[in-house]
This record gives structure tokens, C-alpha cells and sequence, in this order.
């Protein structure tokens, strides 16, 4: 599989002999790549993380009266993943709007 940027031509793409397909999203390095630059679905992507990052220490969670212990638990599960590869992103307002309304 591969992706084209505005560079090349449409031409199909084949190695040895076999075509190889293009793509225009793949996910990689745990980061969703689009050929539009587009963050909406690496944000959809990182919201389901969060759902089951939430899920693994929900019970935990419950269960403790502990607030620096559900604090860490968020810290170090639930957080990670909602800001994995944040680095890189291009934020738009709307995309910030987004992120700040996702539910835990």
C-alpha cells in the first residue's frame, strides 16, 4: 500500500511486476495519515483510545476514594492516550473544540 502526495502522476504504481495499492489514509507508528491532512479522524481514533484506555481502570477507578490514586490512573493511562503523537498535530479551533469536549 502507498500514498500519493500532489508530486506524482496517477500512474499506477507496480514492484516486480505486482501493482501495489494506493491508500488514502493508513495508520502508522500508531498516528492515522490521510492524503487530505486531515485531523478529524486521528481525533475520532484517539477519542475510541480514550474510551478504552477509561475502561481498563474504570473499576479501579470506582472502587477508590483515593483521589491521587484515580489522579495517576488518569494520568498515566487516559491521558497518554488522547495526546499520543499531539506533537505533530496541526490544531484548528474546531479541532481544539474537539479535543477539550471528550468524555471520559
Amino acid at each position: 500500500m502507498f500514498m500519493r502526495n500532489g508530486q506524482v502522476s496517477d500512474a499506477p504504481f507496480s514492484l516486480h511486476g505486482t501493482n501495489i495499492s494506493e491508500r488514502s489514509s493508513y495508520v502508522y507508528i500508531g498516528r492515522e495519515v490521510n492524503t487530505a491532512n486531515d485531523l478529524a479522524p486521528e481525533l475520532s481514533r484517539r477519542k475510541r483510545e480514550v474510551w478504552g484506555a477509561s475502561k481498563s481502570v474504570e473499576e479501579i477507578a470506582k472502587k477508590t476514594k483515593n483521589v491521587r490514586l484515580r489522579a495517576h490512573l488518569f494520568d498515566s493511562t487516559v491521558l497518554p492516550a488522547l495526546t499520543y503523537a499531539s506533537e505533530t498535530w496541526a490544531i484548528r479551533k474546531q479541532d481544539e473544540h474537539a479535543i477539550s469536549v471528550t468524555r471520559v
